[in-house]
């Protein structure tokens, strides 16, 4: 039997229930790229397949009042925080039962319910929003923590740089994940990024960074648990550097010629974290393989439900033309 290393503290149906996020994760963004080459879906579509691992393992730590801040690439923070993926599909359908009926789209998809304070379209947009929870949390006295995610283009925005000195100086309960997929746009992190780590940037606000392979559940899973404790435990904030790799353009429609030949079909057969985490979980005892392939039919099953529910869905009509403009105290 192989041991698997942070799988120690995780039971069976934690490990399954990490799987089937990141499998539906998967599903949802390998079908979008099918559905929005019809031309069926408006605006602009940023899949987050290849990266699941980091938001199941980071939200696996989190409760229902956590919040979370996202990126222009958020289906798969918001499946892993609990958004319904059937509103999420009609939402980037542009309908009206859409979680955001039909006004977000895939870019500004939110439930604040359910702690997803938004995809956004504002690159850096998310770590004022999380210093902003955490403030609340700290003066109200509760144990809430705020995580944002921020791709390496926006690790580099003043409004990243900045939220981590704020939240620094008054010690706040929020973790900065960089997704460090090794593109900003078309533009590599050798050309855009000086020093070996984003991580090693938390050492200018005299906070922890850390930096672990994104394609792996465990090693996230284990520095976000480190992490988040702090976080609730009054330590402050941290930074955690995901290295990773996106299986898509930046955007739908984006010919990706900046890639090398074959780099994303060698990052699939060789990094794939569903992979990884199936031979590691199958391999130690800890989970079958039928149970994982009961999991993907089910996934499936899902996913086309939400597809074929999200194009027979209503379009919003003319009452929700001037709904959501102002909010209402």
């Amino acid at each position: 039997m192989t041991e698997v290393a942070g799988a120690q503290e995780l039971g069976k149906e934690q490990l399954l229930d990490a799987y089937r996020t990141m499998r539906t994760i998967r599903e949802f963004e390998e079908r979008l790229h099918v559905e929005f080459a019809t031309g069926e879906i408006p605006g602009f579509v940023h899949l987050y397949a290849g990266e699941e691992a980091i938001a199941a393992g980071v939200m696996a730590h989190l409760d229902a009042d956590d919040y979370i801040a996202s990126t222009h690439r958020g289906h798969g923070h918001a499946i892993a925080k609990g958004c319904d993926v059937k509103g999420m599909m009609k939402e980037i359908y542009g309908k009206a039962d859409g979680l955001c009926h039909g006004k977000g789209g895939s870019m500004h998809i939110a439930d604040l319910d359910k702690g997803m304070l938004g995809a956004n379209g504002i690159v850096g947009g998310g770590p004022p929003l999380v210093c902003g929870v955490g403030l609340s949390a700290k003066v109200r006295g509760t144990n809430q923590v705020a995580v944002s995610f921020t791709g390496d283009g926006g690790s580099n925005q003043g409004t990243t740089l900045e939220s981590m000195n704020l939240a620094a100086v008054w010690d706040l309960p929020v973790v900065f994940v960089i997704e460090n997929n090794g593109y900003a746009e078309a533009t590599s992190t050798n050309f855009s990024t000086k020093g070996l780590d984003i991580a090693k940037r938390a050492d200018g606000f005299g906070i922890p960074g850390v930096v672990v392979d994104g394609h792996d559940f465990f090693a996230v899973y284990e520095a976000a648990g480190e992490a988040i404790r702090r976080a609730r435990e009054g330590g402050g904030p941290s930074l955690i550097e995901c290295k990773v790799n996106r299986y898509y353009g930046h955007f739908e429609g984006d010919a990706q010629t900046y890639r090398a030949p074959n780099e994303v079909e060698n990052i699939r057969q060789e990094k794939d974290c569903l992979m990884l985490f199936r031979q590691r979980v199958t391999s130690a005892g800890l989970v079958e393989d039928g149970e994982l392939d009961r999991i993907d039919e089910e996934v499936k099953q899902l996913i086309d439900e939400s597809v074929e529910e999200g194009k027979a869905s209503p379009e919003p009509g003319e009452e929700y033309l001037l709904t959501d403009v102002y909010v209402s105290y």
